[in-house]
């Protein structure tokens, strides 16, 4: 749960910075374990009214209830419902739905389609987040190109509605470092007080535009002569280079 819900967290910060706006009303975990995303969500719109649970898993969903009564107001009245994420009720919907590793569950091959029934229960935006691997970058590509096809609009990492330019054995992916109380490292038996979580994520929204520019999609290059970024830019990859004799662009980058 608490790498997890670090790569939620990092992603609907980002979010809320892209869409300063929004104030979402109810909230749809899907595939929704313990209830993780849900509790990442709460801490960035306190505001949320109504927060619903569906996992398959009895078990999950009992968990994600009895922790839940012990948070704030949003998840304190959480309802949990049994069912997959692939079968959702025609008449389930919510203002943001976040789907956090539950792609990952199941074959490549159909996580366009749940990504569209995702969609269809989405009033506002949806967040797909998957493990940082290869595997979990090709699922949300394919779940990309069919929301972009029903007419989603880009919020991140993506800074346009064009063809993903990552091919072959490349992948987009993202870390974000937490740190690990002492029960967390007897839990994993641990000797390292941190880790490192790896995902990659799919941000769309209903309306709006794509935020254009440049994303940095790897750790940035720092050598003697300068530092060169990684860029996926308008639907091309890109490396500027930023030299260390250009003063103040150097200082800035280094930064």
């Amino acid at each position: 749960l608490p790498a997890t819900f670090a790569a939620v967290d990092r992603v609907l910060s980002e979010l809320a910075r892209r869409r300063p706006d929004m104030a979402p009303a109810s909230l749809l975990d899907a595939g929704s374990g313990p209830g993780t995303a849900a509790w990442a969500a709460a801490s960035h719109w306190p505001g949320l009214a109504s927060v619903t649970f569906l996992d398959n898993d009895r078990a999950f969903l009992d968990l994600a209830v009895d922790l839940s009564r012990q948070g704030p107001p949003p998840l304190a009245t959480a309802r949990a419902l049994q069912g997959q994420i692939q079968e959702l009720p025609p008449e389930l919907s919510a203002d943001l739905v976040i789907a956090a590793y539950a792609l990952a569950e199941m074959p490549q091959e159909r996580a366009a389609a749940v990504a569209e029934r995702l969609w269809r229960a989405t009033r506002t935006a949806l967040v797909l987040v998957e493990p940082g691997t290869p595997r979990g970058f090709a699922r949300l590509q394919v779940a990309r190109q069919r929301l972009l096809g029903m007419g989603a609009v880009p919020v991140a990492p993506c800074t346009h509605a064009l063809d993903c330019p990552i091919t072959g054995d490349d992948w987009c992916h993202f870390s974000v470092r937490l740190a690990r109380s002492r029960a967390h490292m007897h839990a994993k038996a641990a000797s390292v007080p941190f880790e490192d979580e790896r995902f990659a994520y799919l941000v769309v929204a209903r309306d709006g535009a794509p935020p254009r520019g440049g994303r940095i999609i790897a750790p940035p290059q720092q050598a003697k002569p300068g530092i060169t970024f990684r860029l996926c830019s308008e639907g091309r990859l890109e490396a500027p280079h930023v030299a260390r004799r250009d003063g103040r662009a150097y200082k800035l980058a280094k930064k």
